[in-house]
């Protein structure tokens, strides 16, 4: 077996747990329901990012050199908070206490002091966020790398199309954005509410750099990530299912937000570690 597939394992087994935890958190939301389908469809993403690419240290998280990771659909909060547990931000436990009063975990918050560097807010606003951090990082002379998560319904923006021009036209070759491509907004199939078609080509056309894959294999994500160029901003295209890992959320609108009942939830559970075995 090659170091990279002990590697993709390791993360898949990461990702697993990270699943039982977003459902954890689902439950724990109540009656107020949570961002439960487009947190499950990015999770393998985010437990690469925080299990092998990004550069950053739990015990010294305001690091000026660390990389930033911004998610621009920051409804993936239930995929954030595991990997920030997993990689050693906060306790485990403390997941638990998402959306209670008091707590640190809230629906779009914004903490740096545990790896939370962007509130959110309006769709199509993060993407700029992130090439100020690279423009100011190469200004500065400093390592750091910015990290983007889109979603593709976000991608009907005009701000982000304004944005992967201005990241092209300064050549941006510190900043990847990832577009979680699950093919399923809030209000339906990506394609027929506005359609992206050959985002790939789009955003080369764009004189971007662009890698496509499997979003829920992490070996086809560790080497997309791997695969950079100088001089051009890196986009990675993840092919994904939203609700991935339950059969009753997959591909299903209605649980973009959605509560989970205790019944719902003994289910997924089931089917989640059902995959690992």
């Amino acid at each position: 077996m090659s170091g990279g597939s002990e590697k993709a394992l390791h993360l898949t087994e990461m990702a697993r747990r990270m699943r039982l935890d977003a459902l954890d958190m689902a439950l724990a939301a109540g009656g107020g329901g949570s961002h439960v389908g487009g947190s499950l469809s990015c999770i393998e993403i985010l437990a690469v990012l925080y299990g092998e690419v990004l550069r950053m240290d739990p015990k010294n998280p305001l690091d000026v050199n660390r990389d930033r990771f911004i998610p621009s659909k920051n409804h993936c909060v239930l995929a954030h908070i595991p990997a920030l547990a997993e990689a050693g931000f906060f306790p485990r436990e403390e997941i638990l206490e998402f959306q209670k009063n008091g707590g640190r975990l809230t629906g779009y918050p914004r903490r740096p002091e545990i790896g939370l560097e962007y509130s959110g807010g309006s769709l199509g606003m993060a993407l700029s966020v992130g090439i100020g951090m690279a423009l100011a990082a190469r200004e500065q002379g400093r390592p750091s790398r910015i990290y983007i998560l889109l979603g593709d319904g976000e991608m009907n923006e005009g701000s982000v199309w304004e944005a992967i021009q201005s990241a092209a036209h300064y050549g941006l070759d510190n900043l990847t954005a990832i577009i979680d491509r699950n093919r399923l907004s809030y209000d339906g199939d990506t394609e027929e509410v506005m359609g992206l078609d050959d985002l790939g080509a789009k955003m080369e056309s764009f004189r971007w750099h662009v890698s496509q894959c499997d979003g829920h294999s992490t070996q086809a994500l560790l080497e997309a990530f791997a695969d950079q160029q100088a001089g051009r901003p890196h986009a990675i295209i993840a092919e994904t299912v939203k609700g991935k890992g339950v059969s009753f959320i997959e591909n299903r609108p209605e649980w973009h937000h959605h509560r989970l009942s205790q019944e719902e939830y003994e289910q997924a559970r089931r089917e989640v570690l059902g995959e690992a075995l």
